[in-house]
């Protein structure tokens, strides 16, 4: 669960994957990562506002947890293959972490899942196995309430669907207006890249 929840693991991987798109995927596949980006950097700035706003302590800072903490390793993928260490929060505990609502790390991965739904009708939505993994260790490792989960879950798929809907609308005026035949070859921003 503490390496599904650590990014720094899998920054290789999802670094290789926004390179691909780049490069292999044409119009969508940038298209894809525009709207990826634009959508992280609008969540995770209303997600800062509302930790600070709520302001709602994590389990670990309010009651005795067990935490799993991953061994140290560079390159981080590294501490995949290594054991690691099982302990109970303590007092030292209370002031590492920030708000627990909402969770950035839900918040993220449910707005990668809703933009992958949206390009890739077919097989996007599978990333929302994904999605729901990250949300499960989030409360098995004592950072998130259930509820915090649940609620970023809803919040973070709202206000991804709003932003696309909001990108295509500008996507569809701006094009049309500036690029005529770039937006005769590519009508939609948002929309199935490969079948």
């Amino acid at each position: 669960m503490a390496a599904i929840s650590n990014p720094d693991i899998w920054k290789p991987l999802i670094v290789t994957l926004v390179l691909y798109a780049l490069i292999f995927g044409g119009f969508k596949g940038r298209a894809l990562v525009f709207c990826l980006g634009m959508a992280l950097l609008v969540n995770s700035n209303l997600t800062g506002l509302l930790k600070k706003f709520v302001d709602r302590h994590r389990p670990k800072q309010v009651e005795r947890v067990r935490m799993v903490v991953l061994a140290e390793a560079r390159p981080e993928f590294l501490t995949l293959f290594q054991r690691p260490t099982i302990r109970y929060s303590d007092a030292s505990d209370r002031e590492r972490s920030g708000p627990s609502f909402p969770s950035g790390h839900v918040t993220n991965n449910v707005t990668t899942a809703v933009i992958l739904a949206f390009f890739f009708r077919r097989w996007g939505w599978l990333y929302f196995l994904i999605a729901f993994a990250i949300a499960w260790s989030r409360v098995y490792l004592g950072a998130h309430w259930p509820s915090d989960v649940l609620a970023t879950f809803f919040l973070g798929a709202g206000v991804t669907a709003l932003l696309l809907a909001l990108l295509e609308v500008v996507y569809r005026w701006l094009a049309g207006r500036i690029a005529p035949d770039f937006f005769v070859r590519h009508p939609r921003l948002v929309g199935d890249a490969i079948a």
